[in-house]
């Protein structure tokens, strides 16, 4: 096995952060094994709303520490958002059941089942691993595998968002309901917070793709972790093309595009200590698997790599771009796992559509999206925004203080201004702003890409809370609307799923069309990106990796009734030109 500079002499806890799909579940994993073939004891755990480390295992694991039967050593936890509110909400609850009228009772249920509770809920979980000693004492290290970055810094700064909360003298904020637990986790969260900071306690290692926008993300990660006294030391650059790969024209391509980024690559990050890791021929799932994903050997398949590739030219994006527009107007969700080019294909359809003729809005509500880089120009009819957090939050915090706030007296208004401090204000104003966007579907198209599954998750969540508020105010007696019965309309709305034709993003997308579907909206196509197998290629290594497509590609077509596949471009798909081309 290759000397991996991260895994020298590791500190007891390890975080893996870097944008969407660059392989952070893969490096978490195999460092996880890798570390129990050492003879430690190694607990694995996974902040993402949308874990997968249970099928990247193989194995069942869920909300409580689980051992992996393969693995003697090994113990992982997927702290899952929904059963840690459900068990919050039952902490806060208990202890009153009985002696309060039911109708309070529920009142206080509901009070505690927002997206908000949800995040504290987990948060909670994720602070007592690093806090409580007791929890951890049986292993030699522990390993975060986190959610794409956006997600990871806001659930850095928590603990120091919650601690300033409390310290400040703020009462409890009124989207979290009677929490009174909460100042009780004052000295928790303070313990968090210095073993978070502490480089001997704690190693952040950034994940990155040799990609121009993973590696940019991974600058500004570096940068937003500073702000807050938590160092990165390392950098992973991971799925590199081995030379085995061959130099066929499109290997070629691929190389000289992955060099290019490297090239290229933010200043601030050539300071890190860096480790490459090679792309290899199989997907990154089981034991076998993910040993080899740190090591520099690997073999092609004698019975494979001489078969020629599928070529798949019965689905292209345009068909579907022309069912869309073919509504007149509407809003168009771009919905996946981290890293599967939902940008990419938002703006290639967005263009399209202004191109056409249309008037277009393209937003995102992803932390780490770069639209701006993907377009690199102005487009007549396409307007481009982004719903910012940080502004979005500003912006609701005055407009509360204008509206609620503007009878109070002095005293008043000045709690009511604390009260918007909550950390969970940002929940309520990002959700508002994605609710302005559903209505503006109304009368032009606005095309969403959205922040990786988990977060998207959290916000249809959100949806759902606030159209459960409303039909209870409104009962009976008045009609109305709300943004998720917009999102259940399949006129007014398409939800297209985006993936690559891998094991686990065709996995986490299938699980989310069942998710939605239970929500009632029901996704309208699944779009295939960035298939090799689709790109025909030449190279023995590249046509073994399209070989392993063929089944996720027969699997996505079982799940849905149109879906679209876009081969791996040779040149990166930024610019009108060359988004056009992802079109077909």
């Amino acid at each position: 096995m290759a000397a991996q500079k991260f895994l020298a002499n590791p500190p007891r806890f390890l975080f893996f952060t870097g944008k969407g799909g660059v392989g952070k579940t893969s490096v978490a994993c195999a460092t996880s094994l890798t570390l129990v073939s050492l003879g430690k004891k190694v607990l694995l755990v996974s902040t993402d709303p949308a874990s997968n480390i249970a099928q990247v295992l193989g194995t069942s694991i869920g909300n409580t520490i689980t051992a992996i039967p393969s693995t003697p050593g090994l113990w992982a936890l997927e702290i899952d958002p929904e059963e840690a509110a459900a068990a919050y909400r039952e902490r806060i609850i208990a202890p009153v059941r009985g002696l309060l009228p039911d109708v309070e009772l529920s009142l206080m249920a509901e009070q505690l089942s927002g997206s908000c509770t949800t995040e504290i809920a987990s948060f909670n979980e994720f602070t007592d691993l690093l806090a409580d000693p007791e929890l951890t004492a049986a292993y030699d290290h522990v390993i975060f595998d986190t959610a794409p970055t956006g997600h990871t810094i806001r659930l850095l700064q928590l603990p120091g968002s919650w601690t300033d909360f409390l310290n400040e003298g703020k009462g409890d904020a009124s989207c979290l309901g009677p929490l009174s637990g909460l100042e009780k986790q004052r000295a928790t969260y303070a313990r968090a917070v210095d073993a978070l900071k502490d480089p001997l306690a704690t190693r952040l290692v950034l994940v990155s793709r040799a990609q121009s926008s993973a590696l940019k993300e991974a600058s500004r990660t570096l940068d937003e972790l500073a702000s807050i006294d938590i160092a990165g030391h390392h950098l992973i650059v991971n799925g590199v093309l081995p030379q085995s790969a061959g130099d066929d024209a499109l290997t070629q391509a691929i190389r000289s595009r992955k060099q290019q980024a490297l090239a290229a690559m933010p200043e601030n990050l050539r300071g890190l200590e860096i480790d490459t890791l090679a792309l290899k021929i199989s997907n990154m799932v089981g034991r076998e698997a993910l040993l080899s994903l740190l090591s520099e050997e690997q073999e092609l398949s004698p019975a494979i790599h001489t078969e020629v590739a599928p070529i798949f030219h019965e689905a292209p994006l345009r068909v579907m771009v022309d069912a869309i527009e073919a509504d007149g107007h509407g809003l168009v969700l771009c919905i996946g796992k981290g890293g599967v080019g939902k940008t990419t294909v938002a703006a290639a359809i967005a263009a399209e559509l202004a191109q056409r003729g249309h008037d277009v809005t393209l937003t995102t509500t992803d932390p780490a999206a770069h639209l701006s880089d993907t377009l690199q120009e102005e487009i007549p009819r396409l307007s481009v925004s982004r719903i910012d957090p940080e502004s979005a939050t500003q912006e609701y915090r005055d407009q509360v203080m204008r509206t609620k706030g503007k009878n109070l007296d002095e005293v008043g208004k000045a709690a009511l201004w604390e009260d918007l401090q909550s950390p969970c204000t940002e929940e309520v104003a990002v959700f508002q702003q994605f609710s302005r966007a559903v209505h503006e579907s109304m009368k032009r198209f606005v095309v969403v890409d959205t922040a990786p599954t988990g977060h998207t998750l959290l916000l249809l969540d959100a949806a759902g809370s606030y159209h459960r508020e409303v039909a209870r105010q409104m009962g009976d007696s008045m009609s109305f609307i709300t943004p998720l019965m917009r999102l259940q309309d399949p006129v007014a709305t398409k939800v297209l799923l985006i993936t690559l034709a891998e094991p686990t993003p065709v996995t986490e997308a299938a699980e989310l069309q069942e998710d939605l579907r239970r929500a009632g909206i029901n996704p309208y196509g699944w779009v295939i990106n960035n298939s090799i197998a689709a790109a025909q290629p030449e190279s023995p290594f590249l046509q073994q990796r399209a070989h392993n497509e063929r089944t996720e590609i027969e699997r996505v077509k079982s799940l849905t009734p149109h879906y679209a596949i876009i081969p791996l471009m040779t040149e990166e798909p930024t610019g009108a030109a060359r988004l056009k081309a992802v079109l077909g």
